[in-house]
């Protein structure tokens, strides 16, 4: 690395403007707030990307709808496990984000809203599987308020938009819990930098690029930076670097050279929506109804119907639809994905290519979609949508992690990971979804991984357990503490139980 220009010194790098960092950056600060952070985003604007409020669903993903979270193995029993580890992790980001609203740091009002989670079904076989879903879920305190009904009658009070000018003899079956939420993950993202930038030794750089990330002699990284304003070279010196970059973080990981990040590449996949511009239809749903991946389809590919709220006006979506791109970022270059190819990743890249085949017919099939063949897809929500009512808008790209696999050569996988080196130095959150909903859980996972002595001193422990409060306990084994956490924090953020 060039090192012939002035670094400044800092105990913590934060790379990337997203509800990760942000995230990171307000734990660390609050537990020390003595730290050293800066924290650098490429573009001139925090929360563009993944975060920003049109590039993502907005769901609080908390096992409520996500009809894939809960398998039917094939003894025919439910498999809840997924369900009941995302709905935990969401209550912790809910505890979280409490405490931020009871220091007047965040306006829930701002950011969450009750939106009631649905699942929706077809036919016989997929309503014996929702019946069984059902009562397996609601053997659990977190999920005991869920609700379920095929009566014509009932689903349509829950989802008269949907239920409007559908055959009776359609047989359709739904579950509808009340606590599901709406999150503007752009608005939280925003407040959590507005804080973090006020404090005393925090530095946050926009329109400043990353570049390359060295470990020196000294056992800090050096980091190479382009001020995208100034047209400049600079560079960052740190004890611990964390990479929340989105679809880049494949390729500064790749830049750090550590053993553990070797092997790993990234598949980028886009997305779509269908966006209503008819007033009335989007007051006569109030919901995210999620309905069932087509065979064969992967687990991006769910359909939902979506009511949003964005800066306090109330929207409606549909998808997503997927697409195929290049670029690790919406704001990349279509230059990502072949300059993101090492030697050590090549092999496991074109091994998971050729055993994700259907994948890539699906995302193919996806591109070449009409107008009109979306609003095919439409009508099992909505049987008489018309065309005019809709318009087309892109939403974020995703990159889906690619690792090394000692049996296939490559995986495909499609949710997150932290890699983090021997000496927890430096850290990278790869992929997707749950992502955002989660975003409190994985980062204590990232505390807990490279600060551990910290994370066991008394100082921390007790000022996680304030701003969590159920910290180190299980919500799920233990049906009071959970119903009593939930309570305390629908009190808190205006949501339903």
């Amino acid at each position: 690395m060039n090192t012939g220009y002035d670094k400044t010194s800092f105990d913590a790098v934060l790379i990337g403007g997203g509800i990760m960092s942000a995230t990171l950056g307000v734990l660390l600060k609050m537990l020390e707030p003595e730290m050293r952070i800066a924290v650098y985003e490429r573009l001139d604007m925090v929360a563009q990307e993944s975060s920003a409020a049109w590039n993502n669903a907005g769901t609080g993903h908390s096992g409520f709808c996500e009809l894939n979270y809960t398998p039917q193995k094939a003894d025919g029993t439910i498999d809840t496990s997924k369900a009941l580890k995302v709905a935990e992790e969401f209550e912790t980001s809910k505890q979280f984000w409490s405490f931020l609203v009871s220091k007047k740091i965040a306006v829930a009002q701002d950011f969450i809203h009750s939106i009631p989670h649905m699942s929706l079904v077809h036919g016989e076989e997929d309503i014996a599987y929702l019946k069984k879903r059902h009562a397996a879920l609601t053997a659990h305190s977190l999920f005991e308020n869920m609700q379920f009904s095929d009566d014509p009658k009932k689903l349509k009070e829950w989802i008269p938009l949907i239920m409007d000018n559908r055959p009776t003899s359609e047989k359709l079956a739904a579950t509808k819990m009340d606590a599901g939420s709406d999150v503007n993950f752009e608005e939280l993202t925003k407040t959590l930098f507005k804080w973090l930038s006020s404090q005393p030794d925090v530095q946050l750089n926009l329109l400043h690029e990353v570049r390359d990330i060295d470990k020196e002699p000294d056992g800090n990284w050096y980091l190479e930076i382009k001020d995208i304003k100034n047209n400049e070279r600079k560079s960052a010196k740190a004890r611990f670097v964390f990479i929340g970059a989105g679809g880049m973080a494949v390729r500064l990981l790749e830049k750090t050279d550590i053993a553990e990040g070797e092997g790993y590449g990234g598949f980028p996949v886009s997305g779509q929506w269908l966006i209503c511009k008819n007033k009335k239809l989007i007051e006569k749903h109030h919901a995210k109804v999620y309905g069932k991946a087509a065979i064969g389809s992967p687990p991006m590919s769910v359909p939902h119907l979506d009511t949003r709220i964005i800066n306090g006006q109330k929207c409606l979506l549909f998808g997503p639809y997927a697409g195929f791109s290049t670029k690790f970022l919406k704001h990349g270059s279509y230059l990502d994905l072949p300059e993101s190819l090492t030697s050590h990743n090549i092999l496991p890249i074109l091994s998971a290519g050729m055993h994700n085949l259907d994948l890539t017919k699906y995302l193919i099939e996806q591109v070449m979609l009409t107008p009109e063949e979306r609003i095919e897809s439409l009508k099992q929500f909505i049987p008489d949508v018309k065309l005019e009512d809709w318009e087309l808008a892109y939403a974020g790209q995703r990159v889906q992690i690619i690792k090394k696999d000692g049996k296939n050569g490559g995986l495909l996988e499609f949710g997150t990971e932290v890699v983090h080196n021997s000496d927890n130095t430096v850290a990278a959150l790869l992929g997707a979804s749950p992502g955002a909903s989660t975003s409190v859980y994985i980062m204590l996972d990232v505390l807990n991984k490279c600060f551990p002595e910290k994370m066991k001193s008394n100082k921390w422990q007790n000022h996680l357990k304030e701003m969590i409060p159920a910290y180190g306990q299980s919500l799920s084994s233990n049906p009071e503490l959970s119903r009593i956490v939930r309570k305390n924090s629908a009190e808190i953020l205006g949501l339903k139980v």
